[in-house]
């Protein structure tokens, strides 16, 4: 029995290969998933298949059912093909095979034909959808092997903070964007792009770390922007941060272009991912048992001595908290001690976690376990 799929013939790298759109129906019908796991390494044509990673794509087709995309899949083909050129256009026509002898190995996209496979379970009308599919003839190993090795050599996952700024499907960035550009000492000075902030960099954070921090502050789910609930949230954190500025006036300064911020990350951590995750922490807990009084509580943080260092040493506030053997860390005991700290400083309730890791932590000078206020050491200004 003879198929046919529409497809365009085309040449790269002096191979030539078809491009053809299959009914997603037809992926597990063509589409089988050998057994790399038991063959030597050296013998495989593929990566094994992790099946972890399919339940996460199978949902983003779920649950985007609207809106999903993919790019497309490559496949090599071993069975006899032909190519039926159209009159009007000789790259353009039908490529016939023989269904019973049809062999296709896939060489990119293994993950995603495994997760359309089980999306077509749940929602077998799915399977009208189409999907591009490059087909080269199959080669020898060596040529497999390099094909899968080239089709992933240049893939670069894209860093957080695109996925922030891009994803219009999660709410949170969307509540995190209208944070950074409406909390006013962050206007302008938060960095949308980079993962770390470069060393001479004139802005103060990063946008994946005011999400991480505005994720703790005011957990999850984050109802849908349309929501009444998700405006309220905006609100609620823009109002929180712009208290924050208010007990730490180094952000402020900073802003008004009265501190260098490189000046200021280098001697003092409150510009820090860990402490801005931290004070998300701190601002959950307030909202939770000071309704009403917790931009009041928090100007407490105008207390904390942010200096990393002391003559020389490191601040004992600090020190084998969030700075460890003299860096900065930001691992999931350091960020537990840090909040701890912070909670510990605005006498807030430590969970039991946070009070296992505060009582490990070295003897702090100074009311309720943290260092007594200190005059703020001194910056140089901009010059």
């Amino acid at each position: 029995m003879k198929v046919q799929f529409p497809a365009m013939r085309g040449v790269i790298g002096k191979q030539e290969y078809y491009s053809t759109l299959m009914a997603l129906s037809e992926i597990p019908r063509f589409f089988k998933f050998n057994d790399w796991d038991q063959v030597d390494p050296a013998a495989r044509a593929q990566r094994v298949l992790n099946v972890a990673r399919i339940p996460e794509i199978t949902r983003y087709i779920l649950d985007n059912d609207e809106g999903y995309i993919f790019s497309s899949i490559t496949v090599s083909y071993s069975c006899p093909a032909t190519f039926i050129p159209s009159e009007q256009n000789e790259q353009m026509g039908l490529l016939e095979m023989d269904l019973e002898d049809m062999q296709f190995i896939i060489n990119d996209g293994q993950h995603r034909s495994a997760a359309i496979t089980q999306a077509l379970k749940q929602k077998p009308e799915l399977g009208k959808e189409r999907i591009s599919v490059l087909l080269f003839p199959t080669g020898d190993l060596d040529r497999l092997q390099q094909m899968f090795l080239d089709l992933n050599r240049f893939v670069n996952k894209t860093s957080k903070p695109m996925n922030v700024l891009y994803d219009h499907r999660d709410p949170l960035s969307a509540l995190n964007i209208q944070v950074a550009n409406q909390v006013p000492v962050f206007q302008e000075m938060v960095d949308m792009e980079k993962a770390s902030i470069p060393l001479r960099s004139p802005q103060l954070l990063t946008l994946s770390a005011l999400y991480d921090a505005n994720s703790e502050l005011l957990g999850s789910p984050i109802e849908h922007p349309d929501s009444k609930l998700f405006k309220d949230k905006v609100s609620r954190a823009i109002a929180y941060w712009t208290e924050v500025a208010k007990a730490i006036p180094d952000w402020q300064k900073v802003k008004d272009g009265e501190l260098a911020a490189p000046a200021l990350r280098q001697e003092k951590i409150c510009t820090h991912a860990i402490i801005l995750r931290a004070l998300g922490g701190v601002g959950n807990t307030l909202f939770a048992r000071h309704p009403n009084d917790w931009d009041r509580k928090i100007q407490a943080l105008s207390n904390l001595d942010w200096r990393k260092s002391i003559d020389g040493q490191v601040n004992p506030l600090w020190d084998n908290v969030c700075i460890v053997a003299g860096s900065v860390v930001s691992h999931r005991q350091a960020r537990v001690a840090t909040l701890a700290v912070l909670k510990n400083a605005l006498d807030l309730p430590l969970g039991n976690q946070e009070r296992v890791i505060f009582s490990n932590l070295p003897k702090r000078s100074g009311s309720n376990g943290t260092r007594p206020a200190k005059a703020s050491a001194t910056i140089d200004p901009v010059s």
